[in-house]
């Protein structure tokens, strides 16, 4: 049982640390953006604070900005530890970042 898992893990690393030209990031920066993520997911809190209080109306802004922050932490945390665990697989070469969907910075302090 542990031989066919172990032969595919091994497939899909060879495969897809061969031929890096054909996608559009390799996995060392994939799997760095992941780490990186995960350890700073916690800054979306106090980003989002701080951009919402500075609206109109700031105790609205700060109470939805405190929401907003609370979604993306848990969203970085979340692609993060998915880009982390599946670094050796790379995107296709259309396709830059799971955060570009979401018209978010790859990093939490950008």
């Amino acid at each position: 049982m542990k031989r066919p898992a172990r032969a595919l893990v091994v497939a899909v690393v060879v495969l897809g640390l061969r031929s890096p030209q054909a996608f559009a990031q390799d996995p060392i920066h994939k799997f760095g953006r992941g780490v990186g993520n995960v350890l700073t997911c916690w800054l979306e809190l106090p980003k989002q604070l701080h951009l919402g209080s500075q609206e109109e109306n700031p105790i609205l802004g700060a109470g939805w900005g405190l929401v907003k922050g609370g979604g993306l932490t848990i969203t970085r945390l979340a692609v993060g530890a998915y880009e982390t665990v599946s670094f050796f697989v790379p995107y296709p070469k259309d396709y830059a970042s799971p955060y570009e969907d979401m018209e978010l910075p790859d990093y939490a302090w950008e």
